[in-house]
């Protein structure tokens, strides 16, 4: 399974970025997905999820400024970041899980893109 997530990019801070992540029609239509990062030095942490049933779920410093949804006409998870901080600087990554129920973390999901840069400068 092939996950590939585009967006990233260098922004001030303020700024919004949106992430991509595609897959195929079959993986789509029966994960459950999340949105991770990984800044350096640090542990992976969970950015934001949508479970099998569309259930949503953000790490709890994020809600108001993250927003997790699907294209489905695309076969695409998206994240629009906005108001973004210097602390967002990370590598983000998306990641699905043929589960109907998740949660933030890495171990509950099999398969992951590659990653997309995020930076954000003061």
């Amino acid at each position: 399974a092939q996950l590939v997530e585009s967006g990233g990019g260098s922004v001030q801070a303020g700024g919004s970025l949106r992430l991509s992540c595609t897959a195929s029609k079959y993986q789509y239509s029966r994960s459950s997905w999340a949105w991770f990062r990984q800044a350096p030095g640090k542990e992976r942490e969970g950015v934001a999820l949508i479970d099998y049933d569309g259930g949503i779920k953000y790490a709890e410093s994020l809600k108001g400024r993250f927003t997790i949804s699907k294209d489905n006409a695309k076969n695409t998870l998206l994240l629009q970041m906005n108001s973004l901080k210097p602390e967002d600087t990370a590598r983000y990554y998306c990641a699905a899980a043929y589960k109907f129920r998740v949660g933030l973390r890495p171990s509950d999901f099999e398969y992951w893109g590659q990653g997309t840069q995020v930076t954000v400068s003061s």
